[in-house]
């Protein structure tokens, strides 16, 4: 008879290996419910939810059939370009949404903008983005990472930020990349800092004063030509009938009116 350590230890390693193919067919009957996205891999969040990874899969567009209980979405390490309006629709649990390390350089209005009352943290860092759109953020309030995008301080921007409700920590990562106009030298400093001092808006402003003033000069040139051509109009008819009158006989009345007309001119 084997000795009872043996029979033990038997038992013991019998139960282990029900246990785990009984977890593995837990988590397959799982990952099948949740209908996980073919290029992603799915497991339970510890705060609820979904985690969904799909890192380093050479995304080119955002995975569709996202499951509405997702709450971490990690989408960074891919090929994005862009990021459309509907790409996270029906995910109102998406609490951390990672979309660094991508190659994107626009953003589409609305693209987060339903997560406006989830969205907690947003990484958007190692991109191409040069400017943000408020549209494409709406009422986010979430901390981001903006840092290592080749951002364009310019008009654009400076009028962009104020709208955006993003913690300001965050806007602190937007480091100039360049600068628009060149000669404000503000490459390498936070935007935030230099949008105290410099005004980014100058030239367009100045710009835009100049086309209202030309567009303005236009409208009178054209009242003033306008009212010169009715004034000689009105008088070459008043010649014209004058003349007529005087050709009639026995109009003398008629002619003498039309000398008080021409006379009124």
């Amino acid at each position: 008879m084997a000795p009872p350590v043996v029979y033990l230890v038997f038992l013991s390693l019998t139960f282990m290996l029900l246990l785990h193919i009984l977890d593995v067919c837990m988590s397959e009957s799982h990952q099948t419910e949740i209908k996980c996205p073919e290029s992603c891999f799915c497991s339970e969040s510890v705060d609820g939810g979904l985690v969904v990874r799909c890192s380093d899969m050479n995304l080119i567009a955002v995975p569709h059939g996202l499951p509405n209980t997702t709450r971490h979405l990690y989408l960074d390490n891919n090929l994005l370009l862009t990021i459309p309006s509907d790409s996270f629709i029906g995910l109102p649990l998406l609490f951390k949404l990672d979309l660094s390390h991508n190659r994107l350089v626009h953003l589409e209005p609305g693209a987060v903008r339903d997560q406006a009352d989830s969205l907690s943290s947003l990484y958007l860092s190692f991109n191409l983005l040069e400017t943000l759109d408020p549209e494409a953020f709406g009422d986010v309030r979430a901390q981001n990472n903006l840092s290592h995008n080749p951002w364009l301080c310019d008009c654009r921007l400076q009028l962009a930020v104020p709208q955006l409700l993003f913690d300001p920590s965050s806007l602190a990562e937007v480091v100039c990349n360049t600068s628009e106009p060149e000669e404000l030298g503000a490459q390498g400093m936070p935007f935030i800092l230099v949008a105290i001092e410099l005004d980014f808006c100058t030239e367009l402003r100045s710009t835009t004063d100049v086309a209202m003033l030309i567009t303005m000069f236009g409208w009178f040139t054209m009242v003033i030509s306008y009212l010169v051509n009715y004034v000689r109009h009105n008088q070459e008819d008043a010649i014209h009938h004058l003349e007529y009158l005087k050709s009639l006989p026995n109009r003398q009345g008629r002619i003498e009116e039309s000398l008080t007309l021409t006379t009124w001119l």
